[in-house]
């Protein structure tokens, strides 16, 4: 029994020394090493269907070969960790990164029912789920379906600050204002309401609500202190945001903090709406 474990040890560490080398960038050396680790994950000796699952994606995405293929496998993937570990975390990176490949071959309904099976009542991890929420808003806003993508923005927003990843609740935030900017309308529910009484339509179609401006209040706010501790850079279409929402609130306060990091500001367009 002790030896049973020691082997499942070692082959649970190589396993994330791998992981590892992939994050470092050396993917060649991560594929070469993750031959072995998939061999002995099917051996008699260190057999793992878990880590077999995760070494055949990682080989999927990195290994050159026939689209289809990859496809094929990738779905295997994701029915061998739901049958293994539904709702765990490499049950969701499995159905994230089908759902990516769908998304890529751009079959877009695929990618959306396929991310339909992440979410917190399956028990998915609330950062796989707030993942998943920016990609579907993402393929929403491509469908031109923008009342959907607000909401999907709005709840990866939440998902992913509590997850504490905070680059991609950022990015859920700005694309969120970028759409609030179109139309705002006190009388709008709030963003809260609207994914608390959200419910499935019968048929896809092309819907849009208002955003209402103490939502773009809160992201705005929010956005401010993080945007501004570094306002460099030659395009800087996030503080750009900030402004036109400053206009259209009339929120001078906004457009004052801004204006006192001028001198630091690169975007030629920012300085030139600062200035007018």
């Amino acid at each position: 029994m002790v030896a049973e474990d020691s082997s499942k040890s070692r082959l649970q560490n190589d396993f994330l020394e791998f992981r590892q080398t992939i994050l470092s960038g050396d993917v060649a050396t991560a594929i070469t090493d993750s031959a072995s680790i998939l061999e002995r994950s099917r051996s008699k000796e260190e057999r793992d269907p878990a880590i077999e699952a995760m070494i055949r994606m990682e080989r999927a995405l990195h290994v050159p070969n026939e689209p289809s293929l990859v496809g094929t496998e990738l779905r295997w993937c994701a029915d061998r960790m739901n049958a293994l570990s539904p709702g765990s975390a490499s049950h969701g990176i499995c159905l994230l990164n089908l759902a990516a490949w769908h998304r890529n071959r751009g079959e877009t309904m695929m990618s959306l029912a396929t991310h339909s099976g992440i979410s917190l009542s399956t028990g998915h991890p609330i950062e796989i789920v707030g993942l998943s929420r920016l990609e579907v808003a993402r393929i929403l806003v491509g469908l031109n379906d923008l009342d959907p993508a607000m909401r999907h923005f709005w709840s990866a927003r939440e998902y992913l600050t509590k997850s504490g990843m905070s680059p991609e609740a950022l990015s859920a935030s700005l694309e969120w204002l970028d759409l609030a900017l179109e139309e705002v309308d006190s009388k709008s529910p709030r963003m809260s309401v609207r994914v608390t009484e959200a419910t499935p339509r019968g048929k896809p179609g092309n819907t849009w609500v208002p955003a209402n401006p103490e939502d773009i209040r809160e992201i705005v706010e929010s956005l401010i202190p993080v945007l501004l501790v570094d306002v460099s850079g030659d395009e800087r279409k996030d503080i750009g945001l900030i402004l036109d929402a400053a206009e259209l609130l009339a929120e001078d306060s906004w457009l004052e903090i801004i204006s006192e990091r001028i001198s630091e500001i690169q975007d030629s367009s920012v300085v030139a709406a600062l200035q007018s």
